[in-house]
């Protein structure tokens, strides 16, 4: 490892992938000011050839939803739209859009910036998480009510504490799916970039000292952002697997999880574009 690494250190420049903690110390304590943008090198932007979206709309998170979900939009006249490494289905009556797929922190947050420069004003994440805490099981669906943020995405936005979803917006959501006799939790939700390094005694501490859970990869980076660029933002999650036993119990393919996540985003579909609708 030592032969490799110098060799590599001959070869790259002097701030090289040896120096990134080095260099994300002297990052980290950039505050974030009112000023900040005009140090900014690359903004979000709307090119001339690109239409306007509607405000409200839905970002999944996974694949196989998205791919389902906007084929079923597409099918029923909605508009595929170019989306950098992502995908974008527009329906007119009523009109909302749906985005997706953006797995993890960094990537949802390039998705959700471009969707904003594109006009979004009010976004719904629709994805899965990881229950930490024993009232939680798979099946079940959280409209969170915190962020906590694990990930690396949210201090570039704000070096404070994790802005939480739109309060409103949030309600609205409960709202519809409790009127359908869908039970929903509202839980705080950490975020990580580390699926594989969750340790139990981490875990634990989260549940205990912060009230958080569940974990996903996206959620808290998002309302950092949303927050942020002043769009209303929150979140349905269901619960995928459950990490507070002794040992892990994954739910993908449990009848359960597949029949509310599909009921949760089928309503969600029905009311999504008349949300804020006086």
């Amino acid at each position: 490892m030592d032969d490799r690494r110098n060799g590599l250190q001959k070869i790259l420049p002097p701030v090289s992938i040896f120096m990134t903690f080095e260099c994300d110390e002297k990052v980290r304590r950039l505050p974030v000011t009112s000023d900040s943008d005009q140090h900014i090198v690359i903004h979000p932007r709307r090119n001339k050839k690109e239409q306007l979206l509607p405000e409200n709309g839905l970002l999944l998170v996974n694949p196989s939803e998205a791919s389902e979900c906007l084929g079923r939009m597409k099918q029923s006249g909605g508009a595929s739209r170019f989306l950098f490494n992502s995908g974008l289905v527009v329906a007119n009556d009523p009109p909302y859009f749906a985005a997706g797929p953006a797995i993890g922190a960094p990537m949802a947050v390039l998705t959700l910036e471009k969707l904003i420069a594109l006009g979004a004003k009010k976004v719904i994440l629709f994805g899965w998480c990881g229950a930490i805490a024993p009232n939680l099981q798979v099946g079940d669906i959280i409209v969170p009510a915190r962020a906590l943020s694990g990930e690396g995405t949210s201090r570039y936005y704000i070096t404070d504490a994790t802005p939480g979803p739109d309060l409103h917006l949030s309600s609205q959501i409960v709202k519809i799916l409790s009127d359908n006799s869908i039970a929903v939790h509202r839980d705080c939700v950490w975020s990580t970039d580390a699926v594989y390094r969750e340790d139990r005694r981490m875990l634990h501490g989260l549940r205990r000292d912060q009230g958080v859970g569940a974990v996903d990869m996206e959620f808290s980076a998002l309302c950092t952002v949303a927050a942020f660029r002043g769009i209303e933002f929150t979140a349905i999650l269901t619960v995928s697997d459950e990490l507070w036993g002794d040992s892990w119990r994954p739910g993908f393919s449990k009848k359960l999880f597949m029949e509310q996540k599909q009921a949760a985003l089928k309503l969600l579909l029905a009311h999504l574009g008349h949300i804020g609708d006086k």
